[in-house]
C-alpha cells in the first residue's frame, strides 16, 4: 500500500511538527528559558572572554571554574563577578542541577533533557555553569561516599577527573589496561599511568580504573577506585594540546604505590569497567552530539548574518550559489544530528541498550561537526581565523571531536561489530 499525499494541502506545518516532535512541554519550556538566559547573559561576555586569553588555565582568577567549562576550548578570563552572576543564575533557575537525579537534589531530567540543555549551553563560548556531578557514582556510591564526594560535587564544591585512558590503552582500555591494584591488608595498592586525563591536576579527587583480575579484565576484572588529590604517590605531568593553547588542561597521571582503603572502591570489586562504560555511553558520547549541534547552530546563525553583510563584486556573498550550498549543507547536518541525538537519548531513558547507537552519535558528531565547521570557516574567510570571533575556537573543538572520546575509526568498528552480531535494528 502506498501513502497518498494530497498535494493541495500545505505540508509545511506537517514537517515542522515532525522535526520538532518529541520534547515534553516542560522540557521545551526549560529549553527556551536556557536559550534566553544564554543570549542575555553569556553572549555579551564573549568579546571580553576572547580578548583576555588565560595564561594559567583553571588556576587563574577569573578563568572558568568548572572543568567542563574550562575544557570547552580556548580558555578566557572574565571578572570574578561575572562568574558569580552566572553561577547564581544557573542555580536560581534550577539549570545547575537539572540533569541530576531528584534524590540528589536535581531536576531528574534524564538523558533527553541533558542533551537538550547541553545543546543550548554550547551555543556560547562563555559556558553557563552546570553541576560537575560524577554520574558514575549515581546508584553505585556507598552512603559514606555520597556524603564525602557525590553531594559536594553536585553542589559544585568538589571537582573530579576520570582516569581510564593509558599510553598503550586508548582505543582498547579493557583489553590493554596496565594500571593494576593489589590488595595489601586493608588497603589496595595501585600502580600505573593514565594519560590525556582532563583536569586531573586541579581535581579534588580522581575516579581511576585499575585491573584487579588480569584473567577476566573488562569482564569483571577491572575496579573503580576513588583517589583523593593530593595523595602520596600521585603526580601529574602536563600535556599541552592545540585545542587548549594556554596552560595544559590534560595530564599524564602517575600512580606510584598509591594506597587507598577498601572504602574507596566505587561499586563492587570488578564492576569498574562497566561503570565507566555506562557513563561514557549515556553521558559522554550522547553529549558529543548535543555539543556539536549547539556549536553549529550558533555558527550557522553567525554565518548567515555574515553572508548577508559581506559584499564582493557588488553583491552580498549570500547571493553566491557556492555559499548557499555550504549553508544548506551545515543546516542539513544540524537537523539530522539533533534528531539522531535526541532519539537515542530517549531510548536511553527508556532503558534500551544504546551502546552501538551512542557510538553512532559520537561518530556523527565528530565527522559531521568538523566538516560543517570547516564550511563555516570557509564562509568567513580570513576573518574566521581571527581570535576575535569564536569560529577558530569551535574549529579546534570539532576537529578534536574526531579523536577525543574514541576516534571515529574505533566507533565505526563498534558499529560494525553491532551490525554483524545482529544487535542493532536498522529496519525501523
Amino acid at each position: 500500500m502506498f501513502l497518498l499525499i494530497n498535494h493541495r494541502r500545505p505540508t509545511r506545518g506537517i514537517w515542522r511538527s515532525v522535526m520538532q516532535a518529541g520534547l515534553p512541554p516542560e522540557l521545551d519550556a526549560l529549553k527556551n528559558t536556557i536559550r534566553q538566559i544564554i543570549k542575555e547573559e553569556c553572549y555579551p561576555l564573549e568579546a571580553e572572554f576572547l580578548a583576555n586569553p588565560s595564561k594559567d588555565g583553571v588556576d587563574e582568577p577569573g578563568a572558568p571554574r568548572g572543568i567542563a567549562e574550562a575544557l570547552s576550548g580556548l580558555l578566557g578570563v572574565l571578572p570574578e563577578t561575572a562568574w558569580d552572576r552566572l553561577h547564581k543564575i544557573s542555580k536560581d533557575t534550577g539549570i545547575y542541577t537539572s540533569f541530576v537525579p531528584e534524590e540528589y537534589g536535581g531536576g531528574g531530567m534524564g538523558a533527553l533533557g541533558h542533551v537538550v540543555l547541553d545543546e543550548e549551553v554550547h551555543k556560547s563560548i562563555v559556558q553557563l555553569p552546570t553541576s560537575p556531578v560524577p554520574m558514575m557514582m549515581i546508584g553505585s556510591a556507598t552512603p559514606e561516599q555520597e556524603r564525602e564526594y557525590l553531594i559536594p560535587s553536585v553542589e559544585g564544591k568538589l571537582h573530579y577527573a576520570f582516569g581510564q585512558t593509558e599510553p598503550n590503552a586508548g582505543s582498547d582500555p579493557g583489553g590493554m589496561m596496565q594500571t593494576s591494584a593489589m590488595l595489601d591488608g586493608d588497603d589496595w595498592v595501585i600502580n600505573g599511568t593514565k594519560t590525556f586525563i582532563s583536569g586531573a591536576a586541579s581535581a579534588d579527587y580522581l575516579l581511576v580504573q585499575a585491573v584487579t583480575d588480569s584473567e577476566t579484565r573488562q569482564r569483571g576484572g577491572i575496579t573503580m577506585f576513588i583517589i583523593d588529590n593530593p595523595t602520596p604517590g600521585l603526580s601529574f605531568d602536563p600535556i599541552r594540546l592545540w585545542v587548549n593553547p594556554g596552560k595544559a588542561q590534560q595530564y599524564q597521571v602517575n600512580i606510584d604505590n598509591v594506597r587507598v582503603p577498601q572504602t574507596k572502591v566505587l561499586g563492587e570489586v570488578g564492576q569498574g569497567f562497566s561503570l565507566g562504560q555506562q557513563w561514557l555511553v549515556h553521558h559522554d558520547r550522547l553529549l558529543r552530539g548535543s555539543m556539536a549541534t549547539g556549536i553549529l547552530s550558533r555558527a550557522l546563525e553567525m554565518a548567515i548574518d555574515w553572508a548577508k553583510e559581506r559584499v564582493t563584486y557588488g553583491r552580498p556573498i549570500a547571493d553566491r550559489q557556492a555559499i548557499q550550498y555550504m549553508l544548506t549543507d551545515v543546516y542539513t547536518d544540524i537537523i539530522t544530528l539533533r534528531a539522531t541525538t535526541r532519539e537515542i537519548a530517549k531510548r536511553a531513558d527508556a532503558g534500551d541498550d544504546v551502546r552501538v547507537e551512542a557510538s553512532m552519535v559520537k561518530y556523527c558528531a565528530g565527522e559531521w561537526g568538523w566538516r560543517s565547521i570547516d564550511k563555516i570557516m570557509q564562509i568567513f574567510g580570513g576573518t574566521g581565523e581571527t581570535l576575535d570571533l569564536p569560529i577558530a575556537h569551535w574549529y579546534h573543538i570539532l576537529r578534536h571531536a574526531r579523536i577525543g572520546g574514541g576516534t571515529s575509526e574505533i566507533h565505526k568498528f563498534v558499529m560494525a561489530r553491532g551490525l554483524l552480531d545482529g544487535r542493532v535494528n536498522f529496519q525501523g
